[in-house]
């Protein structure tokens, strides 16, 4: 079954179907035609309405869930809804200075992070995530401190003055000089270049007998290199905050589409591969339902959109998920306000 565009719908069916849907995300609840022609509805009798209602689920935008019920719009028709018929709102100059005065807020990028995604979820009462901007600094120092003989504490400086502390295991008897030897060559035959740099250039010594390590100094340079590595792959991609909320009154109903939905956000990898596909986009995109094939049986939404450094370059993805009767005339404008006050934060 093919929708008809939205242009092609008479005037009274557009109207109809814009209240259904507006109500419909405003309560979560199907929408009867009685609803309709009360106050501020539409001034047509309630069996007129029930036809026009009639013709728009045979147009596969509204479907009735029982019998007797009123309607709601299927996931088609949000999207027809979303593409024709939405009119969005900016935040409001009271939200805006919230956003901007959390976001403002000295402290590591890593916090601003976290904040944007709590505000996201405060504001849309659903989920707020924050895809994580791939970093790969500039080495100014490499430390390693031993802690005990089987462990050692290697402590990576960037030329940004970021820090990152990593436990690697030691090689069996390995000694002081070994520890001091490794950390020279690496701090001064590396610096200036970044963790897939280095790994590239100390593989390729290592390999070529070029490097001065000693049997010892290697092994201890290359079980780092595998420690780096993994931790790399392995650190979470993703910040999401307001879980809870998606437990809404609504939700409970259906509990296992619930709990569906909150193991993809504990996985985070297919969401923020997701995400990721909104890298590209000028705007905030929005993914309903079974579009996606990761909420094919969870009936949930995604709005998402990039956010820029001051020189324009996308660096990460923001957005909000829940169920698809999200308000997204206020949250699409809501996720892109955040995006840009984000990208300021981060210069």
């Amino acid at each position: 079954m093919t929708a008809e565009p939205i242009s092609d719908l008479s005037a009274r069916a557009r109207e109809i179907f814009r209240l259904v849907v507006e109500e419909y995300l405003s309560s979560g609840q199907p929408v009867g035609s009685k609803t309709l022609s009360g106050e501020g509805g539409v001034n047509l009798s309630p069996a007129s309405i029930r036809s026009v209602l009639s013709e728009l689920e045979g147009l596969g935008m509204l479907a009735a869930p029982h019998t007797s019920a009123g309607r709601l719009p299927t996931e088609r028709g949000l999207r027809m809804f979303v593409d024709g018929i939405m009119q969005v709102a900016e935040p409001s100059a009271e939200e805006q200075r919230a956003i901007e005065r959390q976001l403002g807020t000295p402290g590591p990028i890593e916090q601003a992070l976290e904040t944007t995604s709590a505000i996201l979820s405060d504001l849309s009462g659903a989920a707020g995530m924050v895809m994580v901007p791939h970093r790969d600094p500039r080495l100014a120092q490499v430390s390693i401190v031993q802690l005990d003989s089987a462990r050692a504490l290697v402590v990576l400086v960037g030329q940004d003055g970021q820090v990152e502390n990593r436990v690697i295991g030691l090689p069996q008897g390995t000694s002081p000089a070994a520890l001091e030897m490794a950390s020279n060559y690496i701090t001064h035959h590396l610096a200036g270049r970044t963790l897939a740099e280095a790994e590239k250039r100390i593989s390729a010594e290592i390999a070529s007998g070029r490097s001065a390590l000693d049997e010892a100094g290697r092994e201890l340079v290359e079980r780092g290199i595998a420690v780096w590595s993994e931790d790399a792959a392995r650190r979470p991609v993703l910040i999401v905050r307001g879980q809870a909320k998606l437990l809404d009154e609504a939700a409970l109903g259906d509990i296992e589409r619930v709990r569906s939905l909150i193991d993809d956000l504990e996985s985070k990898r297919d969401i923020a591969d997701l995400l990721d596909s909104a890298r590209r986009a000028d705007a905030a995109r929005i993914f309903i339902g079974a579009e996606n094939r990761l909420f094919a049986l969870t009936g949930s939404s995604v709005i998402a959109a990039p956010y820029r450094d001051r020189e324009g370059r996308v660096v990460g993805v923001l957005g909000v998920i829940g169920p698809t009767r999200l308000n997204y005339a206020r949250v699409v404008p809501m996720v892109d306000f955040t995006a840009r006050s984000l990208g300021k934060r981060i210069g």
